[in-house]
């Protein structure tokens, strides 16, 4: 279920299907790096402000699906104009700011992003520039990224299927919003 906030500031509207917080998993493969499935937090968030907070979190985890030890953090924010333009302004973890240029696709909740610029610090591994697409599916979030390198080109390198976290106060929002005159017994409810 898409909601959108009263608070959350009229430009971001086009983006209301990122917000909240979601869980799950994904495969990471990129050559010189340990190809893994990985546990995946992500939360987009506002603040009345023109864009979205965003953070990420990942995690390598074994055959079981425990948790090993964390692979990768990211945090930035997201914004979009009239032309339905989004940018991405992002630090990792591992040293590395980027600004990311896409779009919202027209009329599904699909954006495509590709690096503009890359910030590196001299800890960072060699990263010269990627793309992402995210997609919102049957009320799912997925994502692809690809990354390219000096030695690497451009390739996919990390993708994730996430779901919607919902919360005990989700639940009681949802249930206030019902309306009063709900049939008893469901059924007719979907007649």
């Amino acid at each position: 279920m898409i909601e959108i906030p009263s608070d959350l500031h009229k430009d971001l509207v086009p983006l209301a299907f990122l917000l909240g917080n979601w869980s799950g998993a994904g495969v990471h493969d990129f050559p010189g790096a340990e190809k893994c499935n990985f546990g995946q937090e992500v939360s987009f968030s506002h603040d009345g402000r023109d864009f979205l907070a965003y953070h990420s979190h990942t995690w390598v985890l074994d055959n079981d699906g425990n948790k090993v030890r964390p692979l990768e953090s990211e945090s930035g924010f997201w914004r979009i104009d009239a032309d339905r333009k989004v940018e991405v302004t992002m630090v990792r973890n591992d040293g590395v700011v980027e600004v990311w240029y896409g779009e919202l696709a027209d009329k599904k909740p699909q954006i495509d992003l590709v690096t503009d610029a890359v910030a590196r610090t001299a800890a960072s591994g060699p990263y010269t520039g990627g793309k992402r697409l995210y997609g919102y599916v049957n009320s799912d979030l997925m994502w692809v990224g690809e990354k390219q390198t000096p030695e690497v080109e451009l390739r996919p390198y990390m993708s994730a299927h996430l779901k919607k976290v919902v919360t005990p106060e989700d639940v009681e929002r949802w249930a206030k919003a019902l309306p009063d005159d709900m049939p008893d017994d469901g059924i007719a409810f979907f007649k």
